[in-house]
């Protein structure tokens, strides 16, 4: 697939996620042609492709194309809970950190955080965080993983079928926010549907680092799909001529996920070049995927300052966000390559 000239005056270098990239010509030139109808009415029948397709990836029933990974996880959430109920989830995971507090405001749940090691969870914890029936408490209706975690960790395989246990022993439904499963199945060695099944529900993002310009997917089961398809509804999801975006979605399943290795790649060669300049400290204990968290010595850098940072980095084309939780982050995806 052509990238665009590198060297070109209005191009800029985007770190700031892999949320970031366009749409490859083969998309464009495919939404121009594609096949399309009504999908609230289920009419539109590449957006069906699409989710036949996205379900089997994930070893599930069915699925359905939802426009964001934080609607599809919340969507799961809505989906699997009641009112009132209480959702066990990491501290540290995305739905708890960056998504806007909608749970409450959407399933009218609570979550209940507990401890994270990268987004593995303590099993002991786990069941002693569990709810056991009593009036003055909540109902325990639902557990979040996540993997890849936002840590850039990958979380394995045997934690995740741990949770899985304890969740079928409490007849307690599980939601994995697999947002760049696809990279944790690359950087594990393993298969993303083998990681999905240790999950009732799985949310992945089409539009993180597999260039669909919009859109992601929850698959699970056909009773609950039937359910979520009406939640979706609800929430404002209901799309019509979906094909024009699903079609860049089969694409980004057919053609994208097959090289992610390579922004695993190139991020390991950003980490080592990083480590090389004074003052910068990588975390080479969270460089499992496409991402490189660091941090800069103020005291190796006279007079630093973030903002001025961000803004020479601007200058010289290269855009990136400031701190978050003490850290920067920068990301490699389809449009960075190393000859940048």
């Amino acid at each position: 697939m052509p990238k665009p000239n590198m060297n070109c005056g209005d191009h800029y270098i985007d770190f700031r996620s892999d949320t970031v990239t366009l749409p490859t010509d083969e998309m464009l030139d495919a939404m121009r042609n594609a096949k399309v109808g009504d999908d609230v009415y289920e009419d539109d029948p590449t957006t069906k492709e699409l989710e036949e397709i996205a379900a089997d990836l994930v070893g599930k029933e069915a699925s359905l194309f939802v426009p964001s990974g934080t609607f599809g996880n919340q969507l799961a959430i809505l989906t699997h809970t009641k009112r009132g109920d209480e959702v066990i989830i990491p501290k540290d995971n995305h739905i708890v950190i960056h998504e806007v507090g909608a749970s409450a405001v959407i399933a009218g749940v609570q979550l209940r955080t507990i401890g994270s090691n990268f987004g593995q969870i303590n099993i002991d914890e786990l069941e002693s965080t569990i709810r056991e029936y009593n009036i003055h408490y909540p109902d325990t209706g639902l557990i979040c993983t996540e993997n890849a975690h936002s840590s850039g960790k990958v979380v394995p395989l045997e934690n995740l079928k741990a949770v899985q246990d304890v969740a079928l022993r409490k007849g307690i439904p599980v939601h994995l926010d697999g947002a760049r499963i696809f990279n944790a199945a690359i950087a594990s060695k393993t298969n993303a549907k083998d990681i999905a099944l240790t999950a009732d529900s799985v949310m992945f993002c089409l539009s993180k680092g597999l260039c669909s310009p919009i859109g992601s997917i929850l698959a699970g089961s056909k009773d609950f799909i039937l359910k979520a398809r009406k939640n979706r509804k609800l929430m404002g999801g209901g799309l019509r001529q979906s094909g024009y975006l699903a079609v860049c979605g089969i694409i980004s399943i057919k053609k994208m996920i097959g090289r992610l290795k390579e922004d695993h790649d190139n991020a390991k060669y950003l980490a080592e070049k990083l480590d090389l300049i004074g003052g910068i400290k990588v975390f080479k204990d969270v460089l499992d995927i496409n991402m490189v968290f660091f941090d800069i010595d103020n005291m190796g850098f006279n007079n630093f300052n973030e903002d001025k940072f961000i803004n020479y980095m601007f200058s010289k084309k290269i855009k990136i966000n400031p701190k978050e939780l003490g850290l920067y982050r920068f990301v490699t995806h389809y449009w960075i390559s190393k000859k940048i």
